[in-house]
């Protein structure tokens, strides 16, 4: 039987490591406009996101959005937007990318209450969506593929 790894890299995956906090979240290195951050990998996190705090650090254009965030740690929390971003993975890269700007202290108090790293923010299914991602957690990595709009 050939290994998955030859077989996604054959097909224009990129594999991309990450690693297990002691919350039990996946972590990943992102680089956002060029900014290398620390970023939770969340299936359940419909739209990547980050930090208000991160604006200035990731050199972010922002806009209102009338859309309010929720998740585990709240709900109603108001946002901003951010679009033409740049994002890296490993060797994935994408451009022209809209992310979510918010609160994400409530997340940060928790991970730091746990003695975990805090976080610039939150890689979501947008994001794995786009790269038809496949999740290896045996091997501590996802794929994520290259195709048309994405650039290697």
């Amino acid at each position: 039987m050939e290994d998955l790894q030859v077989i996604l890299k054959r097909n224009k995956y990129k594999k991309i490591k990450f690693k297990i906090s002691k919350t039990h979240h996946l972590l990943i290195k992102a680089i956002i406009n060029g900014v290398k951050g620390n970023f939770i990998l969340d299936t359940g996190a419909s739209n990547s996101c980050i930090a208000l705090e991160s604006i200035t650090l990731f050199n972010l254009n922002t806009s209102k959005s009338k859309t309010k965030a929720a998740g585990a740690g709240g709900r109603g929390m108001k946002t901003l937007v951010s679009n033409h971003n740049t994002i890296s993975l490993g060797s994935w890269k994408t451009e022209g990318f809209s992310l979510v700007v918010f609160d994400l202290s409530h997340v940060n108090d928790a991970l730091l209450e746990h003695k975990a790293k805090s976080v610039h923010g939150i890689i979501g299914a947008d994001i794995l969506q786009s790269g038809k991602a496949i999740i290896d957690y045996y091997n501590h990595c996802f794929y994520l593929k290259t195709s048309l709009g994405l650039l290697t």
